[in-house]
C-alpha cells in the first residue's frame, strides 16, 4: 500500500548515540516539525544487533513503497569492543546488518549480507535509494580498498542492487575521488538526484547533482556554507512535509556535539543556512549518524503507543 506524501505529518529518526557500552545500537526519535526531537523508548535502544560484531552504527531507514515494508540497514561495527579505528578500517566486517518491518514497531531478527569486495577493509554507512530506471534499490556504502599504485587503502563508495535486501548484485565501484570519501547520501527531487558525501580528508561535505543515478553522471554543486563547515560527517537530508524546504543534518563528530541542522529552499542552489541553537532541540540523547523518514499520524501514534516519548506533545 502506498502512502501519498501529503498524508505525512511527523518524522522518525533512527540513529546511534556513540561508543558507550549500549550506544552502538538502534535508537528511535520522533518529531512533528523535523527540528524538535523526542527520544522514544525512554532513550534506550529499540533494536540490538546480536550478530556479526554485535554492534551497529550509521543506521539507514527506508520505506519500500510498493511492498509497504520498512528496512533498516546499518554498519556492522562496535568500536566499544575496543578493537580501535585502524582495525575497523583495515580488518573490519564486510557485511551490512538488516532488519525488516511491516509497521515500524514489530521488527524481524537481524540478518547480515556480505557486500564488501574481497579486498575491502570495511563496509561503512550503507544507504539506499530507489532506482526508478532499474526498478529496484541501489544500495551504496564506503569501503577502504587498496589504492592502485600504493600500499595503502583508500575509502571509496561502492554499490549493488537488490529487490529484497537478501539477494544483491555484485558490488561495483560507485565513487572514487583523489581524497578519501565516505558517508554518501542521495535524495531525489523533480527528476534530479542530489548527492552529499563527506570528504574524509578535509572533513567537510561536498554536493553533486545528476539527472540519473549513473556513477559518472554527477557534477559538482557549489555549496560554500557546507564546504566551510569542517569536522562534520554523516549528512542526511529530508524534505519538510508541508513545504518546499529541506533540512540537512550533519554529525558534528569532531566536537562531539551530535547533529547540526541546516536548511535550504533550493537544492540546486547549494545554498544552506546553519540553524542557531535556539531553533532546534535534538532531544535528550546525543544523536549520531542515522537517517530520517516522513511518517503518517497513525504511524506516529503506533510508535508512541509502543515506545512512549520523552514528551507527549509530539503527537499534538
Amino acid at each position: 500500500m502506498s502512502v501519498h506524501q501529503n498524508t505525512y505529518t511527523h518524522y522518525l529518526m533512527v540513529h546511534f548515540i556513540g561508543e558507550q557500552p549500549d550506544g552502538e545500537q538502534i535508537y528511535f526519535s520522533l518529531s512533528q516539525d523535523g527540528l524538535h526531537w523526542h527520544d522514544l523508548n525512554r532513550g534506550l535502544p529499540v533494536l540490538h544487533s546480536t550478530i556479526g560484531e554485535k554492534g551497529v552504527r550509521d543506521p539507514f531507514l527506508i520505506r519500500a513503497v510498493d511492498s509497504g515494508k520498512f528496512y533498516i540497514i546499518a554498519t556492522d561495527l562496535r568500536i566499544a569492543s575496543g578493537k580501535g579505528w585502524s582495525a575497523a578500517v583495515n580488518e573490519g566486517s564486510r557485511d551490512i546488518v538488516i532488519w525488516e518491518s511491516d509497521d515500524l514497531v514489530s521488527w524481524s531478527d537481524p540478518w547480515t549480507v556480505t557486500v564488501g569486495t574481497s579486498d575491502a577493509g570495511c563496509v561503512w554507512a550503507p544507504e539506499v535509494i530507489y532506482d526508478e530506471v532499474a526498478g529496484d534499490f541501489l544500495v551504496f556504502w564506503a569501503s577502504a580498498t587498496w589504492d592502485s599504485g600504493t600500499n595503502e587503502r583508500k575509502q571509496k563508495i561502492y554499490s549493488a542492487h537488490t529487490r529484497d535486501f537478501r539477494t544483491f548484485t555484485s558490488s561495483e565501484l560507485y565513487i572514487e575521488r583523489d581524497n578519501h570519501i565516505i558517508d554518501t547520501t542521495i535524495i531525489a527531487h523533480e527528476g534530479i538526484y542530489y548527492r552529499y558525501s563527506k570528504n574524509e580528508t578535509t572533513k567537510n561535505i561536498l554536493v553533486e547533482q545528476s539527472n540519473s543515478l549513473d556513477r559518472d553522471s554527477f557534477v559538482p554543486v557549489d555549496a560554500p556554507v557546507l564546504e566551510a563547515l569542517e569536522g562534520v560527517e554523516g549528512p542526511q537530508i529530508f524534505k519538510l512535509n508541508d513545504r518546499q524546504e529541506w533540512y540537512l543534518i550533519v554529525d558534528q563528530f569532531a566536537e562531539h556535539k551530535g547533529y547540526l541542522p541546516l536548511i535550504t529552499s533550493d537544492l540546486s542552489s547549494g545554498d544552506f543556512r546553519v540553524l542557531s541553537d535556539t531553533e532546534f532541540d535534538m532531544g535528550q540523547t546525543q544523536k549520531r549518524h542515522g537517517s530520517v523518514i516522513p511518517i503518517t499520524a497513525p504511524e506516529s501514534e503506533r510508535l508512541l503507543a509502543a515506545y512512549g516519548a520523552a514528551s507527549q506533545t509530539v503527537a499534538e
